[in-house]
């Protein structure tokens, strides 16, 4: 993306990557240090942060909750000052939120999930877009973390679903009102990674179906699902990769219930 004139060599890019203690983004930002990223490890839990960085040179660490309008300014403000740029954000800080159906979830709960998923992606955007913006030269990538939910439910998970929906319109309303500065965003919705919170919906032990029954659906391992994250990062700005699905083979997405 950016030119360092002084040896002719393209100069290093730079990563923001929220929920970074762990999961897809644990894996996501060790994939882009070992492409050549500088990144920003952002999440709640310092440690967890330390351990994804593992002391490599090119690794920022910084507490952040993306619900917080304060934090998020904190950490781009802190992006652009140890490096000058941001050229690409993964957003992808997310919870699952209660398992309940929307007669059944309390206004706080909603709120609580809302928070993170919907106005944390709003904020990291936003202050990104900013960013990129200013900078020169201007431009950069937003690959928003959605979910399958974002295109077929399970049950139970209102607040959740929701939350990925309205992403896909944060997506889509990011590219538009971007085309004019070089920013571009795209969205991947992933299904079923071997991650800690497939264990919290039993994935691995039976989770629930819509027909009521409980099914042990497969999974694919994380590594994979952050290479279709790199792909993503690394095409060129010419391009813009509008919506990447990447599901276990054989789980229950398609003909889903």
């Amino acid at each position: 993306m950016s030119i360092s004139h002084s040896e002719g060599q393209p100069a290093k890019r730079t990563a923001v990557v929220t929920g970074a203690g762990s999961g897809i983004g644990r894996e996501v930002a060790r994939q882009l240090l070992a492409d050549g990223y500088q990144v920003v490890l952002a999440g709640r839990r310092e440690a967890p942060l330390k351990e994804t960085a593992a002391d490599h040179p090119g690794a920022f660490t910084v507490a952040c909750d993306v619900s917080r309008p304060d934090d998020v300014e904190r950490l781009f403000a802190a992006t652009v000052q140890r490096w000058g740029r941001v050229d690409v954000l993964f957003n992808n800080a997310g919870v699952f939120g209660p398992a309940a159906s929307v007669d059944e979830i309390s206004v706080d709960d909603w709120n609580a999930t809302v928070a993170v998923n919907l106005t944390g992606s709003m904020l990291c955007a936003a202050a990104a877009v900013r960013a990129m913006k200013q900078q020169e030269p201007q431009g950069g990538r937003i690959i928003n973390n959605g979910s399958i939910a974002a295109h077929s439910p399970r049950p139970r998970t209102v607040a959740y679903t929701v939350t990925k929906h309205a992403l896909s319109g944060l997506t889509k309303s990011i590219e538009l009102d971007g085309r004019g500065f070089g920013i571009t965003c795209g969205q991947i919705d992933i299904g079923n990674t071997a991650t800690e919170i497939m264990d919290t919906i039993g994935v691995g032990s039976g989770a629930l179906q819509a027909d009521g029954t409980r099914r042990v659906e497969p999974t694919f391992p994380v590594a994979d699902a952050a290479r279709a994250v790199l792909m993503m990062a690394n095409m060129p700005a010419s391009a813009s990769v509008g919506s990447v699905v990447v599901t276990a083979a054989g789980m229950p997405f398609i003909g889903r219930g």
